[in-house]
This record gives structure tokens, C-alpha cells and sequence, in this order.
């Protein structure tokens, strides 16, 4: 049984990451950063279903209490499935947009990447076998208006999965990115009417977050074992 970490896991897509890995015989641990109640009743779910999980709870911007949390995790053995999920996002237009803004959105979403993920490498890299995935953004490759903060987050997501690639490509450890068109949630709900997204989608309707579960079942897998360095778009053909 491999041990997998996926950051954000209490969120929408998060725990339909959980789910999917769990339901493929790995441990899971699900990560929340103040939602610890929605990891916790996540986990229990997985565990009603006969998989294994624990909830995790910490700041990915505070590496101090990355490091304390992983450090426990790291005790029981290495992590060898990681999916860095855990994002946020504050729209504004950039003329309007305040350096809070700007800033909080990159310590999640790439900070935050390098947070957790450093520490995790070594433990991965002597087991000789591993798998990466981050969870990046349409965004990042066409743009978005009010999102140049995620945009630019994402992207520097993308630019560190392809370089993560090549420095891990000789251990066994693959590094790819999944990038999420409109995928069904209650912030999508919110923002996107369906008439709106029949315009902009050329297949007519928002994803499942079981399908990028899906996804990234399949990238974690051995059968994707020469995949890695990879930016994979799942946005129902916007691009």
C-alpha cells in the first residue's frame, strides 16, 4: 500500500482526489488547512468504504508548521504519491487589485507547493519510486481577466513541474501538472451560469471533479510510469 498526501483535500475536487485514490488501494492522507471537520468526515468516509486515510491539518504558507506535520507523516514512512491541490483565488483586475491580494494567492498556490513538497523528496527519491501531481489551471495557459494573481501562481506551478521533471526523472519520479478548465463546484456554480458556459465551452457543460480524479488516478498509476514533465489540459476542448 503506497501513502499518498493531497493537499486541499478537503475541498470540492480535493476529496474527489481522495476518494479516487483511496478506492485504488492507497493510504490517504486527507490535508485541510482550518477545515480539519470536512477532512475528518472525508476520511471517514474512505475508512465506510473499506479504504485507509488520516486528516491532516496545517498552513501550507507557514513552513515551520509544514514541517512539523510532514515530519509526524514522515515517521510512519515516505510519502510516494503527493498531489498539490491546495489553492486559492481573490479576482480583481489588476489596476484594482491590492498587494495582499497578490501576494496570499502565490504563497498558497506556489509557495505553498514548494512548502510541502521539498520536504517529501529525499524519503521519495530512496524508495525509487514516485509520483507528483499539481494541480494547475486553465488559467495559467490562456489567461483569465481578474485572475492575473492565479495565472501567474499556476504558471510558475507549470514552469516547476517541468524542471521538478528533469531533476527526478533518473529516481523513478514522475512530475506532471493536471490543468482544470470549468470544473462543477459551488464556486464555479456561482460564477458560471449555463448559459455561460455553453459559450464558452465547446462541449457544453462543466467537468466533474471526477473526472480530473480520474485523471490523476491514471497519473499515478504504473501504467503512466514514461509521463512526466507533462501539463495536461481537461477543460472540454476550450483549448
Amino acid at each position: 500500500m503506497k501513502r499518498a498526501l493531497v493537499t486541499g483535500g478537503s475541498g470540492e475536487l480535493g476529496s474527489a482526489l481522495c476518494r479516487k485514490l483511496a478506492s485504488e488501494g492507497h493510504h490517504v492522507y486527507v490535508h485541510a488547512n482550518s477545515a480539519l471537520d470536512r477532512a475528518e468526515a472525508i476520511t471517514a468516509e474512505i475508512r465506510a468504504s473499506g479504504g485507509s486515510g488520516d486528516a491532516v491539518s496545517f498552513d501550507v504558507t507557514d513552513p515551520q508548521a509544514v514541517n512539523v506535520a510532514l515530519e509526524r507523516i514522515l515517521a510512519a514512512g515516505a510519502i510516494q504519491i503527493l498531489v498539490n491541490n491546495a489553492g486559492i483565488s481573490d479576482d480583481a483586475v489588476m489596476p484594482g487589485m491590492n498587494l495582499t491580494q497578490w501576494t496570499r494567492v502565490i504563497d498558497v498556490s506556489l509557495n505553498g507547493f514548494f512548502h510541502v513538497t521539498q520536504p517529501l523528496l529525499m524519503p521519495m527519491i530512496r524508495t525509487r519510486w514516485g509520483r507528483i501531481v499539481n494541480i494547475s489551471s486553465i488559467s495559467a495557459l490562456m489567461g483569465t481577466r481578474g485572475q492575473a494573481n492565479y495565472a501567474a501562481a499556476k504558471a510558475g506551478l507549470n514552469g516547476a513541474t517541468r524542471s521538478l521533471a528533469t531533476e527526478l526523472a533518473s529516481r523513478g519520479v514522475t512530475v506532471n501538472a493536471v490543468a482544470p478548465g470549468i470544473i462543477e463546484s459551488a464556486m464555479s456554480n456561482s460564477t458560471f451560469d449555463p448559459q455561460a458556459i455553453e459559450r464558452v465551452v465547446p462541449m457544453k457543460r462543466a467537468g466533474k471533479p471526477e473526472e480530473v480524479a480520474d485523471l490523476v488516478g491514471f497519473l499515478v498509476s504504473e501504467q503512466a510510469a514514461y509521463i512526466s514533465g507533462q501539463i495536461i489540459s481537461i477543460n472540454g476542448a476550450m483549448m
